[in-house]
This record gives C-alpha cells, structure tokens and sequence, in this order.
C-alpha cells in the first residue's frame, strides 16, 4: 500500500508540474465561456490524464488489497496474474473463462507496459540522441530495442533482475520529473530560468547543467540510500529522497551559473506566417523555424537537428565538444586536459565506462540468479562483451579521428575556397564597377550622338531640301541639273553617315531593326557607284562597275542597310587603294545578288583575316585613320539580312571580298513610274491649309518655297504663340510639327490638338531626331501623329505622306529641257576660231568673237542666244559640242 501511494503521490506531482507548464500557454478566462472552455483544455488535454492516472492507481492498490485477503502472500499479490485471478474468481464460478479473462487482462497490462512505455520512453532517447550526434534512427528503433531487451530478460527467467532494474529506473524517472518539476514551479517564476520554454536545438546548449546536474546528484543521493548507505529509514524512503534532492538541486545550479545554460544565442522574431524551410522546402509555423546563418535562411527544427555539415555554426561555444572541453579546463591542469584528449586516454575511459555498465548489469542477473552454475556463463558473457566493446570502440575512436582529420581538411578548403569566392566578388565588384562605368560612358557616348546628329541633320535639312526644290525646278539648266543631283545624292550619303553613328549605338544595345523597302536596283547601284567616282578619281585610281547579269527593275530589301554595307566595302577598298584600280562587279541570278568589290590595294596579312571583322581593328594598318567599326557592323548587318561574306587577300596585291544576298524581285507594274523628270504643278479639289510649327526659319522657308506654288494655303509659326493666334483665326487641314520647340515639346503641343477641335486632323511629325519615329510605334505617343519624317526631310517622301493623309490628286507635267534655237550657220573660219579658243578656255576671247560677229551681222544676235548662254554659265564642253553639231541635229 505504501508503494502504491507513494505511486500516486508522484503522479500527482509530475501531473501538476506539467500542468503548470501547460496553463502558461492558455489565454487568461475573463468570461464563463472561457471559464468553461479553460477548464475543458485542462482536462481533455495532458495534464488532464492525471484524474485517469490516479483512479487507476487506486484500482490496482485496490485489487492487490483484496489478492492479500483471499490469502495470497504478499510476495505473489504483486503479480498480475495473482490479482487478477482473486478478482475474477470471486465474481465468476466458471474457471476456464476466470483463466481465459485473466490471460486476456495479463497480456493486456504486459503489451501496456512494455510496448507503449517503451514507445514513450523512445520520444526521450531519439530525441536526446538526435540533439547529440546529428542522427535519428527514430523511435520504432529504440522502442523495439527496449522491448527485446524486456522480452530477453522475461526469456531468460530473471524476473528478479528485471524488477530490480525497474527500481534502479524508477529513482532516474523520479529525478528526471523533479529537476523538471522544480524548473518549471521555482526556477521560472523567480527568474532563475527564462521565462518561456525554448524547444528549438538551434538556440539551446547540447547539456544543461542545471537539469542534468540536478538529476544525475539526485541519482547519486538516491542510489546511496537504496543501497542502505544511510540507513534503513532512508533505504525505504529512497525514492522520495531523489525527487526532493532534484527540485532542491536544480535552483542551486541554476543560481549558480545565473542561468546562462538555457539559451544559446538570441532567437530572431519570424513574421507569424508559413515559412519555407531552406533545407527540405516544406512550410512550417513561425515557432517551428528558426534562422539559419550557415544556410542563410530560415529552417525547420527537424533539419536543424538532423544537419551535422555546419558544425553549429550559429552557436559554436554551445556545443558538447566545447562543454567539455571548458569543464575538463576548470577540473584539472592543463597537462592533464591534454593527457585526457589523447588517443589511448579516449580508448581507456570510454571502455571503461562501457565495461562498467555491462558488468553493473550482469552483477544485478547475478545477484538475482543466486545460482553458482550461472557464475561462469556470465563471466563468459563478460569477457565475450568486453573484447567487442574493445574493438567496436577502438574502432569508433578511429572512425572519430578521421572524421576529424575530413573536417578539418574539409574545413581548410572551404575556407581556401571562400578565400578564393572572395576574391572573384571583389574580382566581379571592380569588373561591375568598370561595366557599369563603361555603361555610362557608352551612354553619355550614345547621347552625344543622338545630340550630334540632331545638329547635323538641322542644317542638312536645308540644303537636302533645296537641293530637291533645284532638281525639280523647270528653270534649272540642264548642265547644272548633274551639279545638284551630285548634291542631293552627297546629301544623302551624309545623312546615310548620320544614321551610321546612330547604329553603333544600337548595334551595341542590340536594337538594330530590318525594314522592308522597294528599291529601283539599277537606278540604286548607279548612284551610289557615282558617289564614290570622284573619290576614286581624286586618288588618281580607277573604280570600275560591272553588271554580268540582268538585274531586276525592283527589288525588295533595306534600302538603307544594303547602302550602308556596299559604301562600307566600297570605301574602304578606295582607302587602301594607292594604286591600280578598285572593281565593283554584280551578278543577279535567281533573287541572290553576288556583290564583289577587288581592290589592288595593299592588302590583308593571312594571320589577320579573322582579326578584320572585330571591332577597333584595322588589320595591321594604323596609318590610314578609321574607326575600326565598319567591317564589324558589315558583317553584323549581313548576317541578319540573311547573306554570307566572305574575304580572300594576298598581303601587298590587294583584297577580294565577296557579299551573297537574298534581295528578291518586286512587280511593280500597276504603280506610276515617275521619272526624275516628273514635277508636281498642283492639286484638284478646294484649298487646303496647312499649320507648320518649327523654330527653324530655314525649314519654314524650304516647306514654304516647296509647298506655296502647290496651291497650299501655309501658316508659318517659329513658337508657340504665333501657333496659338494662327489656330484662333484658322482651321488648318493639315499640321506639321517639329519635337524641339523652345516653349513645349512638339509631342505636348499634338496632344493639345487632340485634346481639343483638332482630334481627327492629320498629324506630320518632323525632326531631326531619327529615332523618336521608331521609338514611338506602339507607344503612348503613338496615337498623336499620324506619320514621322525624319530630317533631312526627303521631298518625294513629303509629298507622299500629304497626298494620301489630305486624299489629294496631284496635276502633274514633264519637264521638256530647253530647246536649242537654230544656229546661224557660221563661217568655218569663225567656228574653227570660237572652237580653238574654247578648247584652251579663254572665255574672254570666245566672247569678242561673238560680239564681233554680232557687231558685223546683227541678224545673227538670236542665233547666237544659245552659244552666249553657255558662254554665261562658263559651259564650254557644251559649246564645243554645239558647234561640232551639223546643222540638222541643232533643234
């Protein structure tokens, strides 16, 4: 009866220690809801099981009573199988079922006690194992471990022993629940411990002394006193002595080292969410988690546990290794700590220790045995188990040398190669920097372009313009009419210049685009061959254009790139070119065009033909000036139009490259086919007004000078207010903007428009910002313009866009060259003479000549009109040949 209340009454304080614990975490009941529902938790959770535990406490001293009165001696009433029997038999007359509940009721209690408590048990050491060494084999293990270690023992017939071993647990049990007991009572509400419960391996120290240290001397107090070290009264009162000495030990201790062994490091506040583990990426509630400054992120308490890679690198003083090693410092002197630390010390203590508790074991079989025979058998046991344990630990402590040696190797080269990591991010930190200086650099290079080419094309708008105007004008001589074609195309080829510094930069960003162009092939190879004639001939070499084949009338490519690529072959053959001549042949066969610009030039170094098509280089040559980027943007433009080129070169003979591309045919024979002849007089229908808004007056007066004898009603604005009163007075049909304007952009001003009356009026952008038009497709600026042309403003293309926005019907006529009046037949004499003086250019003396024969014949003053008029424009070629012409070809 005594052990049985003694049984209760340790329930009882266990139960109330844990219920202590477990009342913390409850909300604090202000209502009688919560009353209710507060005392409901209390119950139905564990704490609660303490009502259950002791009512079946009681049942069993109960029954063990009434075993003892049936006269069953109280050495067997403590069997199951005895109280179980008394109870049954003397409720039930039928004895095989008396036997057949009691075998039910006795395999009952024995699966009860060794499984389930067995399982419980194995919570505590797979947790305590895996907080130690990294590892969990999990709790089926250790569960199975302890119940064969009971069924071996039942086998064995040492039932003796077994109770023996149980009392021998029961003084650990109660030690372990009074050092928890007295924390959780004494040790929080006086501060001596934190005040919440920390379960998280991360932020604890491997051993605690205050716990252990209190269990492992209220174990030592109570074994002396169960062995009978003080007395009979303490031998009986054993196990109350190691709960007491555990809830007064654990204060001790954890006044004595102020409490510092509980947490290891500060815990960092997660948001109250689902977090992610870093580890195993499964999601857990923030109390679950912990930060990780190894893996540098958070991660669960299960993989903190199990993950033996870090080395506890967020808490390296709290390990075991490190506990140990400061309390081996504080017990003995240097000397000896190092002794201790040794292989062969190792070796010794941990068998020791092992054989130690082998031999403990079998002492209490054979002290409960009490038989002579069983004395050899275990010495044998003994022996056998001490040579394993030697070996298997020897081996261990190798396994744990090595494993050492690995880390530390392992530990060297991790830090060489964080020493090396380190060194690339200060290597790619400088690398970032010169990128992102080189960036701004390429930026500010970018800029000054887009600046540059705005200041070229502002002026070349004027003289592109009029150049156009001249072209067309019926009132420009015919031997003037090359002077300005020559004009427009430099022109041109200049503004082909200015798109080319733009295209660095984008071929740079890699924003380089492809347009789809209809080309009149013949007319396009002509004049760009023209462009480069007087370059050539300046040089004193021969560029020669040949055309094996028939080319097509029009084909289909980007104008502009394929002009860019031929100049770019075209140019840089003149330029290397002292000597000899430079050879453009072309040959057209089934929609591929073969390109091949020979050179007799100084030609390529074969270990530099791969080096021409990189950027900045000049194969070899520094004294002939160039960027060192047409190559390179030739070769880019090539491949992404689809083509192939290639160079062959012998160093000191010249260079042949060869250029393939696609440029397919195009049937444009329902379109108008105007030649450069054709002039624009006018339009049908009414009058129409167009608004031109420019700060440029010079483009003012081209637009004016191009537009005002086609009929159209012009309003001349230079800034924002003269726009303003022009649209107070006006309507216009159509409007002409530029971007830069010295009041308000160009795009705010078309937004106004559309704002307002003006919002399905057609709107023509024009600027010397080339890219604006190509930037603003698809934009938000997309909707306020309904064409971009870019300066120079090409006329045709002008009067294009005008013609379809306003739906215009132009008149038009062809230009007739002026006619040659019919020549007075001259003397031979006088021809031969005004011939001679032509020949050798003395003007002045052609120009006596004639007013001597005016002079003589003044009927001859309309016949000589002609020959006058080409004296004024100093055309003596065309003289010569007027008066080598007979008298029938003169019209």
């Amino acid at each position: 009866m005594l052990g049985a209340a003694s049984g209760v009454v340790f329930s009882l304080v266990a139960q109330i220690g844990e219920q202590v614990d477990f009342l913390r975490f409850l909300p604090e009941p202000k209502t009688a809801t919560d009353r209710k529902k507060w005392w409901a938790a209390m119950l139905c959770a564990g704490p609660g099981w303490t009502i259950l535990g002791v009512g079946k406490m009681l049942a069993g001293s109960y029954l063990l009573t009434f075993a003892i009165s049936k006269g069953i001696s109280p050495e067997d009433a403590s069997d199951p199988t005895q109280m179980y029997f008394a109870a049954f038999s003397h409720v039930i007359e039928n004895p095989i079922l008396v036997l057949t509940l009691t075998g039910a009721f006795v395999i009952l209690s024995q699966l009860k006690i060794n499984v389930t408590n067995a399982y419980a048990g194995s919570i505590a050491w797979s947790n305590f194992f895996s907080r130690l060494t990294h590892s969990h084999p999990g709790r089926v293990v250790w569960m199975v471990f302890n119940v064969a270690i009971a069924l071996m023992l039942m086998e064995l017939g040492v039932f003796g022993a077994l109770e023996t071993t149980l009392a021998f647990y029961s003084h650990v049990a109660l030690a372990w629940i009074g050092a928890i007991v007295s924390d959780l009572v004494i040790n929080k509400p006086l501060g001596f411990s934190p005040k919440h419960i920390e379960f998280r391996r991360a932020h604890l120290y491997d051993i605690n002394p205050v716990g252990l240290g209190s269990m492992a001397g209220a174990c030592i107090m109570s074994f002396l006193a169960y062995s009978g070290a003080f007395g009979e009264v303490a031998m009986s009162l054993s196990s109350f002595i190691a709960l007491f000495t555990a809830v007064l030990l654990a204060p001790v201790i954890a006044f004595a080292t102020k409490g510092r062994y509980y947490i290891a490091r500060t815990a960092i506040t997660l948001p109250e969410n689902m977090h992610v583990c870093c580890v195993c990426e499964y999601r857990f509630d923030a109390e679950d988690m912990t930060d990780c400054p190894f893996y540098d992120g958070p991660i669960c308490s299960l993989c903190c546990s199990l993950d033996s890679v870090c080395r506890d690198a967020c808490k390296p003083s709290a390990r075991l290794d490190q506990q140990a090693q400061v309390l081996l410092n504080w017990l003995f002197p240097a000397k000896v700590v190092v002794l201790l630390q040794t292989r062969m010390a190792q070796f010794s203590i941990t068998t020791l220790i092992l054989s130690g508790l082998i031999g403990g074991l079998l002492w209490i079989i054979r002290a409960e045995a009490q038989s002579p025979s069983f004395d050899l058998v275990l010495s044998l046991i003994f022996c056998s188990l001490l040579f394993i344990v030697g070996v298997t630990v020897w081996l261990f402590v190798l396994a744990y040398e090595s494993q050492k040696a690995a880390r530390q190797e392992s530990s060297l080269q991790t830090q060489r190669l964080m020493r090396e990591v380190r060194a690339h991010q200060r290597t790619d930190a400088k690398l970032q920097d010169a990128r992102d200086k080189a960036e701004a650099a390429n930026q500010a290079k970018s800029r000054y372009m887009m600046g540059l080419s705005h200041e070229l094309r502002t002026p070349l708008n004027a003289i592109f313009g009029y150049a156009q105007i001249l072209y067309k004008d019926p009132n420009t001589p015919p031997n003037r009419k090359e002077a300005v074609s020559i004009i427009r195309r430099s022109a041109e080829h200049l503004s082909g210049l200015i798109e080319g510094l733009l295209d660095i930069s984008k071929i740079e960003a890699g924003r380089i685009e492809i347009y789809r162009d209809h080309i009149k092939f013949g007319t396009f190879m002509s004049q760009l061959v023209s462009i480069f004639e007087m370059q050539a001939a300046e040089k004193g070499i021969k560029l020669t254009y040949d055309v094996t084949s028939k080319l097509p009338e029009w084909i289909a490519t980007d104008e502009k790139r394929l002009r860019q690529i031929l100049m770019n072959l075209l140019s840089n053959a003149i330029r290397y070119t002292e000597v000899g001549e430079v050879k453009l042949t072309l040959n057209y066969r089934n929609e591929v065009a073969h390109f091949e610009v020979k050179d007799t030039g100084i030609g390529i170094p074969e270990n530099k033909l791969e080096q021409i098509w990189k950027p900045f280089e000049r194969a070899g040559v520094n004294r002939i000036r160039g960027t060192g980027l047409g190559l390179t943007i030739t070769k880019l433009l090539v491949e992404m139009m689809g083509g192939e080129i290639q160079t062959e070169s012998v160093y000191g003979e010249g260079s042949t490259f060869s250029l393939r591309m696609m440029l397919p045919t195009v049937f444009r024979s329902n379109q108008t086919r105007e030649t450069e002849e054709t002039r624009i007089t006018g339009y049908t229908g009414p009058r129409r007004s167009i608004l031109v808004l420019d700060d440029e007056t010079d483009h003012l007066r081209l637009i004016e000078t191009l537009l005002a004898p086609l009929g159209f009603k012009l309003y001349l604005a230079s800034g924002l207010d003269v726009a303003n009163e022009m649209l107070a007075m006006a309507n216009p049909d159509l409007f002409l903007l530029d971007i830069d304007l010295p009041e308000i952009s160009g795009w705010e001003f078309a937004a106004r428009l559309r704002r307002g009356v003006h919002q399905a009026t057609p709107i023509i952008m024009v600027s010397a910002h080339a890219l604006a038009g190509r930037n603003t497709k698809n934009g938000p600026e997309d909707v306020l313009h309904d064409a971009f042309i870019a300066k120079p403003v090409s006329l045709t293309i002008l009067l294009e866009q005008i013609r379809t926005l306003l739906k215009l019907d132009w008149t038009k006529d062809i230009y007739q060259p002026i006619s040659t009046p019919r020549a007075h037949p001259l003397a031979a004499v006088d021809v031969e003479q005004i011939m001679s003086y032509a020949k050798i250019g003395n003007a002045s003396a052609v120009r006596d000549h004639l007013d001597m024969l005016e002079t003589q014949d003044p009927a001859l003053t309309p016949d000589l009109a002609l020959y006058r008029k080409r004296l004024s424009e100093f055309d003596l070629p065309g003289l010569i040949q007027d008066l080598e012409a007979p008298v029938d070809d003169v019209i």
